[in-house]
């Protein structure tokens, strides 16, 4: 089995849906024509997850999904299959819900002085001088002087332990502060035994809670444990002494003790931790997060002892023979990627398949001196999506765009204030900490000493909003080599841009700040080193999240101009892309990653592949929309409501529901089986999408009025009886179903023959139209795609084309072209890529391509924008467009139809007279 995979098909592991579940799979992957199961997190995750990035345990296999018995059946199933695994692995955070990580309840108990208080990226001695060496617990439903005399907190002891109740889990409690109750459960029990004495006093001598010193931290967690076991015993052998405990406690929290409230707020005064109302998170939290969710805290993977520490168990299943491949998730959370990339390759060995999570901005590429295959294929997804949008249609759909908003929309101007609030808001915290270190940092200087806090913190907030990609890579090099030189270039750019923004600004701190990302050679006023060096490291670890909530979090649902566009690393402004960049891209993907993973549907995409087959249809009939989406406003506007002043949903809203129904709509139409499914679908969809955008709801701030009006809007849309909608919708929604189809079978053969290794999300290979997550985690009828790979076996082509709302046209395609990147793994990982220009009225509408290894070589055929030609593509539709064959006119054929074509030159119509698309070999072959 070849190290680099033929294709991969992604799993998605949880309670739900198992190793075993996978492992009964195995034989379907494998006579479909899979390489290599992709698998989502499979380490222990907190309960319930499923997704599996809230990692709490990275050395052990989640219980949900299996045993380690039950991944050594599954794996060797793989292997009985010829099969790999591509393990997901997540480096820059863990899940910390309920304090249920161990690591993180021995830190909330221990405070600095635990063993794993630098495992993760916490700032002990925040600005607020309350928080200092304590975490901020953004963990209430309610503000914490409400939740502490309404009962929800609460002291308990049990099996020879004492916590803190909140609400429905419990949190760990510093030992020191559980004296109290020992000395009265004595003075109960009177004369109360020596060992209770002692274990008193063994207390009082523990290590203090900021003691960091190596030697005393491990004293402090070795005498503690000691203490821990010595009163659990204590409690088994004399239970009189937990009854003592329990009765001390009780006293001390009687309710008819008006003081009672005063002492419970000191105890919890005294802990490691500051229990707070969950929306002070955004403000105030000083732990680093994975993005703005207060349950992922950030690890510190540039320490080797993490290192270390979280791969125990990776690198034992790779060592096993276990693991062939490993996808690393969010890589831009890391403050050394390059340095932890290496690290792992030179464990992992030059054989093991290694992949980045990265999302790259237009025009940005891969870092060079990563060691690493490739990424995850967000890029090519959306450079499919761009070749198949009409340009000019899209022009003309901008128009309508606006004409139905009643303005315009500017796309950076959106991204910019996108970026803007989620900084005011979800991530002030880390805006404002960015802003206190580079006051430290100017205060290291006399030069510098008269910036303010505010006119600093103002500046890292303008730069940040104006970065052009998600994050830079600075190093500690002096910017003479190439990756460096572009990560200057970048900074140079952001810091014009915010500049321009913000005339009125003092321009000296903006040129400070570039100084301090930036150091210029030879600076005359240099500033503490190590101060800028951990400036430079937490701003580029900020700027990917911000970026990633601004932009596709909050832009991506803002700016609803053509939304096949909205994807992950998108470009929603652009107008499509020509025939020409296409080939462009690929080549340059061949020369730098030539095994990069092809994306067109994963986890976290906002629309499956096929739903932005059909949105991109949209570009070809433009006038038809524009005609379509007033005819629907006329409709509708009834179901509107009025909530204080605006209709709900308002025309943004509306424009991106017309749009997705018709990316969504069912291929068998409304019917009484499916309609209240698909209704709750869309409800739901919409009003993730509306909290998302942070107009008029959102997640920090919901409004249940609006949220129910657009819920009930979208229910009265979708109802039966006298309603002419859905009639109306569904007759616009077929012929745009039928270039869909196309669209995303032309998709589909691109990504089985351009330069790279075509990723499959699971279900994907017949019809898929779902939404963003949680719609696209839905269980997978694999059954039913079962029957569908049997059908294939005995169906002919045009069979298959007649019948291509079942979806087996669409797998037939897989399928067959899997077998031949079986047949020939070579050409397709190293084959060179030339592209085959048209020629003919149609010229614009046929993207073709021959690659080729030594002697053999396949030459790709699929058509684009079709509604201009005829849909299916097929024959004397194509009129006088001609291609000029590769080689010396030898024999080409079909590997769908078996269709023999000779001669230097073909007729498009004669290559695609039977099938919309073609893949025709060689005779060498």
């Amino acid at each position: 089995m070849s190290a680099i995979p033929t294709a991969t098909y992604r799993f998605q592991f949880h309670k739900g849906f198992t190793f075993a579940d996978a492992r009964a799979l195995v034989p379907y992957l494998a006579r479909l024509g899979i390489s290599h199961v992709y698998a989502s997190p499979f380490w222990r995750a907190a309960p319930g997850s499923t997704h599996g990035y809230d990692v709490v345990d990275h050395n052990e296999l989640n219980p949900e999904v299996g045993t380690r018995a039950d991944f050594e059946a599954f794996s060797a199933e793989l292997k009985a299959h010829r099969l790999g695994l591509i393990v997901d692995f997540v480096p820059n955070h863990m899940g910390i819900e309920r304090a249920l990580n161990p690591w993180w309840r021995d830190v909330l108990e221990n405070g600095p002085s635990s063993p794993y208080a630098k495992f993760f990226d916490i700032d002990w001695q925040p600005v607020k001088r309350e928080l200092e060496h304590k975490v901020l617990l953004p963990v209430l439903g309610e503000q914490y002087g409400s939740a502490l005399e309404s009962g929800a907190l609460r002291v308990e002891f049990a099996d020879g332990n004492f916590a803190l109740r909140c609400g429905d889990f419990k949190l760990p409690v510093a030992p020191r502060t559980t004296q109290p109750f020992l000395r009265r459960a004595g003075e109960l029990l009177a004369p109360g035994p020596a060992e209770l004495a002692s274990i008193e006093t063994a207390i009082e001598h523990l290590p203090p809670r900021a003691e960091t010193a190596p030697e005393r931290v491990a004293e402090r967690a070795r005498e503690r444990q000691i203490i821990r076991e010595r009163l659990a015993r204590l409690c088994a052998e004399m239970p009189a002494v937990a009854e003592a405990i329990g009765r001390a406690l009780a006293e001390w929290q009687d309710k008819e003790d008006a003081g009672r409230f005063v002492r419970l707020d000191e105890f919890i005064g005294a802990q490691s931790y500051r229990l707070s109302y969950w929306r002070v998170a955004g403000e105030e939290i000083n732990y680093r997060r994975f993005f703005d969710v207060n349950t992922l805290a950030a690890i510190r993977m540039e320490l080797p002892e993490v290192v270390a520490e979280t791969h125990r168990l990776l690198l034992e299943l790779i060592d096993a023979g276990h693991v062939a491949g490993v996808r690393i998730d969010h890589i831009d959370g890391l403050a050394q990627p390059r340095e932890y990339l290496t690290q792992l390759r030179q464990r992992g060995g030059d054989s093991m398949y290694l992949l980045v999570e990265k999302i790259l901005g237009p025009e940005e590429k891969l870092r060079a001196d990563w060691p690493v295959q490739g990424t995850t294929g967000y890029e090519f997804a959306n450079q499919l999506t761009h070749l198949l949008v009409d340009a000019a249609g899209a022009e003309e759909l901008a128009a309508t765009y606006e004409k139905f908003l009643g303005f315009r929309l500017d796309y950076r101007e959106v991204v910019y204030r996108g970026k803007r609030l989620v900084m005011q808001t979800a991530m002030a915290s880390e805006v404002n900490a960015l802003g206190h270190l580079l006051n430290r940092v100017s205060e290291s200087h006399r030069w510098y000493r008269d910036f303010t806090l505010n006119a600093l913190t103002a500046a890292v907030r303008e730069v940040i909003a104006c970065f052009p990609v998600y994050r830079s890579y600075l190093g500690s090099s002096d910017g003479s080599d190439e990756s460096d030189q572009s990560d200057v270039r970048l900074v140079g750019r952001a810091i014009s841009l915010a500049r321009k923004r913000n005339r009125s600004m003092e321009h000296t701190v903006f040129e400070f700040l570039r100084d301090v990302l930036v150091p210029p050679k030879d600076n005359a006023h240099s500033v503490d080193e190590e101060l800028r060096r951990a400036f430079v490291a937490k701003f580029q670890q900020c700027t990917g999240p911000i970026t990633a909530k601004g932009v596709e979090d909050t832009a991506f649902y803002v700016f609803n101009r053509l939304v096949a566009l909205n994807e992950v690393g998108g470009e929603p402004h652009a107008a499509g892309a020509s025939i020409e960049t296409f080939h462009r891209q690929n080549a340059a993907r061949l020369a730098e990653t030539p095994h990069s993973l092809l994306a067109t549907s994963t986890h976290d995409t906002k629309r499956s592949e096929d739903v932005r087959a059909r949105i991109a249809a949209l570009s070809e009939l433009p006038n038809e929309w524009r005609r379509a989406v007033r005819r629907w406003r006329t409709m509708n506007r009834k179901h509107r409501r009025e909530i204080d002043g605006d209709f709900a949903p308002d025309a943004n809203e509306e424009y991106l529901l017309y749009q997705t129904l018709v990316g969504a709509w069912p291929l068998d139409g409304l019917t009484d089986e499916n309609r209240a499914g698909f209704t709750v679908r869309i409800q739901d969809y919409m009003v993730k999408a509306l909290h998302e955008a942070k107009v008029n709801t959102s997640w920090l701030e919901p409004n249940a009025a609006w949220d129910e009006a657009v819920r009930e809007f979208v229910a009265a849309l979708l109802s039966n009886g006298r309603n002419l909608f859905p009639e109306s919708l569904a007759r616009f929604a077929d012929p745009i179903a039928q270039i869909g189809m196309v669209n995303s079978v032309a998709q589909t053969v691109l990504k089985l023959t351009c330069p790279g290794v075509p990723d499959f999300y699971q279900g994907t290979e017949v019809w898929d139209f779902s939404l963003v997550d949680p719609d696209n985690r839905r269980p997978v009828n694999y059954k039913l795609r079962q029957e569908r790979l049997a059908d294939i076996e005995s169906t002919t082509p045009a069979e298959l084309l007649a019948g291509w709302r079942d979806g087996r046209i669409k797998m037939f395609v897989i399928h067959h072209l899997l077998k031949l990147r079986r047949e020939r793994p070579a050409l397709f990982a190293t084959g060179s890529y030339t592209a085959v220009v048209a020629t003919g009225s149609l010229a614009d509408r046929v993207v073709a391509f021959e690659r080729r290894h030594e002697r053999g070589a396949v030459l790709v055929v699929v058509p684009r924008l079709t509604q201009g030609v005829g849909v299916p593509p097929m024959g004397l539709l194509w009129k006088d467009t001609q291609l000029a064959l590769p080689g010396a006119g030898g024999c080409w054929k079909d590997v769908f139809t078996g269709r023999e074509v000779r001669g230097e030159r073909a007729d498009v119509g004669q290559l695609l007279s039977d099938f919309p698309v073609g893949v025709f070999t060689d005779g060498d072959g």
